[in-house]
């Protein structure tokens, strides 16, 4: 099924290269937040109320074997490999937010671990940081782009931020979702289960 989404964006978030390609290739439906500092401000706040819309900006900076689970260690090495310009970043994916459920116990984030690729461990240990802040479990469904877009890593997007206003529109078009209305619909049901 072909969805119709805004023609272009120019917000993106940040998030590792591995997780924006399990995305994109429908392998899971959830980001883990926590927080990111947004613009200059230095307010932690996930803002996916602000945000339900926005591209997948990749990076590379703190995705490690340890954090993720064996099965995906292929994905992983093969998301450095395809950083290989130095420089660009290759916007693949956007994504809008379905639902965002707030998690403060480890009971609930760890009846949810099949349906990502991070190592329980590193889950819960984002739930402790800042742990008078709720971890913020969002379920996304991705679109791959057409043609993905290389841009610039301008100083900008650089430091510890997770959303990136990009200076530009990328355009997209007409964009089918990485999984079928159905199968989103039951795994998201499944996640939200559990969480409740």
């Amino acid at each position: 099924m072909v969805s119709l989404l805004p023609p272009a964006s120019s917000m993106a978030l940040k998030e590792w290269a591995v997780t924006c390609n399990a995305l994109r290739d429908g392998e899971q439906i959830v980001i883990l937040r926590k927080g990111g500092i947004h613009k200059d401000d230095k307010n932690f706040s996930a803002e996916f109320g602000d945000y339900p819309e926005f591209l997948l900006f990749p990076t590379y900076l703190h995705q490690s074997r340890d954090l993720v689970k064996p099965a995906f260690h292929d994905r992983l090495d093969q998301s450095i490999e395809e950083d290989d310009i130095p420089g660009l970043a290759t916007l693949s994916a956007f994504a809008l937010v379905t639902d965002h459920i707030e998690v403060s116990e480890p009971e609930k984030l760890n009846q949810i671990s099949e349906f990502h690729i991070w190592t329980d461990d590193y889950a819960e240990k984002r739930l402790h940081w800042r742990p008078n802040q709720p971890l913020t479990v969002a379920l996304v469904r991705a679109y791959p782009l057409l043609q993905p877009q290389a841009l610039p890593l301008l100083d900008e997007y650089s430091g510890c931020k997770s959303w990136v206003e990009l200076g530009q529109d990328v355009p997209m078009g007409e964009l089918a979702p990485a999984i079928s209305d159905a199968d989103y619909e039951r795994t998201s049901a499944a996640i939200k289960e559990r969480l409740s």
